[in-house]
């Protein structure tokens, strides 16, 4: 009996470097499509976070939501954390002065279990790059792995399926508005975050309100106070996140992550870069995040 060969067969390419010490990312895909040099798929897998490969994170440093968090390194499949749940509260008043009054005594810890998923982004590829192997390993380390950054920074902050509530939804979020411009109402908001025993260690914010507070001098004196200030358009304009990002959540890297050659899959049946980085996402105290929505003035 004759049977017939399926119309895409993936290639999996394991090279020399996959945790990324010699080499970059593109490189390595690059050298795999090359090896390849047929019509199939073919994949590289990684060891390593692609986005953190990004060439110019090290001449301008510039803080993602995933460098606000801890990060745990843990196997495949669901890890388990401890969560503590505030119990509701029949009014707003601030924290008592002993420890039987302020918040934390009342904390419910249980035991949870978070799962991981893949966040994954397709970029096109143009036409003729495949000759071009240096050329398409810069084209991947420094536009692909960018937008790939981008995509986590959403997952985030807004959720990836099942596997990850995002930071801006999380259950016991606490939450405050403004009428005046965000940039305005940090340094309240960053005092709300300790009201539950925390430290604010980190903001998140989109690029409009980050420039705000470069011109205002407030980034230099919170960078001072070690708060740290991720920018991303993944946050509206009118908002801002702040917390303890640290103590109250951790990032679960599985070392998992991979660049696919995937042959025909783009809208125009051209061949596209599908950059995929798995990660999970553990809160372990969501009363430590204060949102600030309001109404900025432009």
């Amino acid at each position: 009996m004759t049977t017939t060969a399926p119309a895409h067969r993936e290639v999996r390419q394991l090279l020399a470097d996959p945790s990324i010490t010699g080499s970059t990312p593109g490189q390595e895909f690059a050298q795999a499509a090359v090896l390849e040099g047929g019509s199939d798929d073919v994949t590289v897998p990684f060891r390593v976070y692609l986005p953190s490969a990004f060439p110019l994170f090290a001449e301008r440093p510039r803080y993602t939501v995933r460098h606000l968090l801890k990060t745990a390194t843990i196997r495949e499949g669901a890890a388990p954390f401890v969560s503590e749940a505030q119990p509701p509260r029949a009014d707003d008043a601030p924290s008592g002065v002993t420890y039987a009054t302020s918040f934390e005594a009342a904390f419910v810890p249980s035991l949870q279990n978070a799962e991981l998923a893949d966040v994954t982004v397709d970029v096109p590829i143009p036409k003729g790059l495949l000759a071009h192997p240096r050329l398409l390993g810069a084209f991947v380390d420094y536009r692909v792995l960018v937008r790939a950054g981008t995509c986590e920074n959403e997952a985030l902050l807004r959720g990836s399926g099942s596997a990850i509530t995002g930071l801006l939804d999380l259950p016991g979020l606490r939450r405050t508005t403004t009428r005046g411009r965000p940039v305005d109402a940090l340094l309240d908001a960053a005092a709300q975050v300790e009201e539950t025993g925390g430290s604010c260690d980190g903001i998140v914010a989109h690029p409009a309100v980050y420039w705000q507070a470069v011109e205002s001098g407030l980034l230099a004196r919170l960078a001072q106070a070690g708060v740290r200030i991720a920018r991303t358009r993944m946050i509206a304009q009118d908002q801002v996140l702040l917390g303890d990002f640290r103590a109250a959540a951790t990032l679960l890297d599985p070392g998992d992550s991979a660049l696919t050659l995937r042959r025909g899959a783009g809208p125009d049946g051209g061949d596209v870069i599908r950059a995929r980085s798995r990660v999970g996402l553990a809160v372990h105290l969501p009363q430590h995040f204060v949102l600030v929505s309001g109404v900025a003035d432009r």
